[in-house]
């Protein structure tokens, strides 16, 4: 086919067109996000077990996907310094940049300051690294734990027979411990008669044999605050056996499609959650760390605002799922945090 002047100039112009019409493309983006082929970032996990870390790492999956750069993950399973030997490994690997999720301050903090000598960026999620350089991604385990402590309160008045599911020296739950132990000075007429908890994997089951426990020693317990979702389906286990979901209720913290189909059950002695989506919250995790990479700074405090979630809205709007969940409660499918205007967010269609 001849090309004459004039076709020539009709298929530039119908190029231009197309052009405009055409979302950014990389060449749009900061450096090193023009070339995202090249970026490659690892996540060193230490907690895996349970439908929020895997919702969390299809979230840091959606928003690497996004972003078009590598994703390596490093999964520790609760080794604590097989996590530490991990960090390493991704610096040896030469990665651009780590997200730490969760782990022990004791054993991250020297893994953490390694990276960062070695030039690399890092963000920590729900684990303390102690280090002004590296940003904490956080739920703000604080408003998690208030969320679901006021709605005990409400439910059950300010005086009520406790019994509490914790595990020291895992950031979240140090965080959300500061606050159950403010509401018991706030209000004395709350009576902790058992404190306990597990990590031993499976978690719900080591948590559940616990509960059987410590119900059978007091059976006189109205409230059981276990603020974390696998704690609670452990309580919730040990309190189906024990015959006694209309004496008790349970408030937790974090939600997936597991939890909210054990809260709609009929008479779940499951009352309330409060929970950030935790999808989002990997999302957020892989933004901040872009920023960084990009020379931006996201802050050091990256806070993820939670919702409460009842038992009564999941009945009254007929919430099945975490899809539902998001359409029906709007405050929980997006968090506008890191955000910068370059940066391409995840398909939610």
């Amino acid at each position: 086919m001849k090309i004459t002047r004039r076709l020539f100039n009709t298929m530039a112009a119908s190029a231009m067109l197309s052009a405009a019409a055409m979302p950014a493309l990389a060449a749009d983006m900061p450096a090193p996000f023009d070339k995202p082929e090249d970026v490659t970032i690892a996540l060193v996990r230490y907690l895996s077990t349970g439908d929020f870390f895997q919702s969390y790492l299809a979230g840091v999956e959606a928003q690497s996907k996004a972003l078009g750069l590598n994703l390596r993950v490093l999964d520790s399973r609760q080794d604590a310094a097989l996590q530490a030997d991990m960090v390493d490994q991704a610096i040896a690997l030469g990665v651009d940049g780590i997200i730490i999720q969760h782990g022990l301050t004791e054993s991250m903090r020297e893994a953490a300051q390694r990276a960062v000598d070695a030039g690399i960026d890092v963000v920590a999620f729900d684990v303390n690294v102690e280090n002004d350089a590296i940003p904490q991604i956080e739920q703000s385990d604080h408003d998690l734990a208030r969320l679901a402590l006021e709605q005990a309160i409400e439910d059950n008045g300010d005086s009520f027979t406790a019994g509490y599911v914790y595990v020291p020296g895992i950031a979240p739950l140090d965080r959300r411990d500061e606050v159950w132990q403010e509401f018991k000075e706030k209000y004395p007429g709350i009576d902790e008669v058992a404190t306990f908890g597990t990590l031993d994997n499976p978690i719900a089951n080591s948590v559940a044999n616990q509960a059987r426990s410590v119900l059978s020693a007091n059976p006189n317990i109205t409230v059981m605050f276990a603020p974390y979702d696998e704690f609670a389906k452990g309580v919730k286990i040990a309190v189906d056996e024990a015959g006694m979901s209309d004496a008790i209720k349970i408030y937790s913290a974090d939600v997936s499609t597991s939890d909210i189909a054990a809260m709609r059950e009929p008479g779940s002695a499951w009352a309330a959650t409060a929970a950030t989506n935790p999808a989002v919250v990997g999302e957020v995790s892989v933004r901040a760390l872009a920023m960084m990479l990009a020379g931006e700074d996201p802050g050091h405090n990256v806070i993820v605002p939670p919702t409460l979630i009842t038992q009564q809205v999941l009945l009254d709007d007929d919430i099945k799922n975490m899809q539902e969940l998001s359409e029906k409660l709007p405050a929980f499918a997006h968090a506008d945090v890191a955000t910068p205007d370059w940066m391409p967010l995840p398909d939610r269609q």
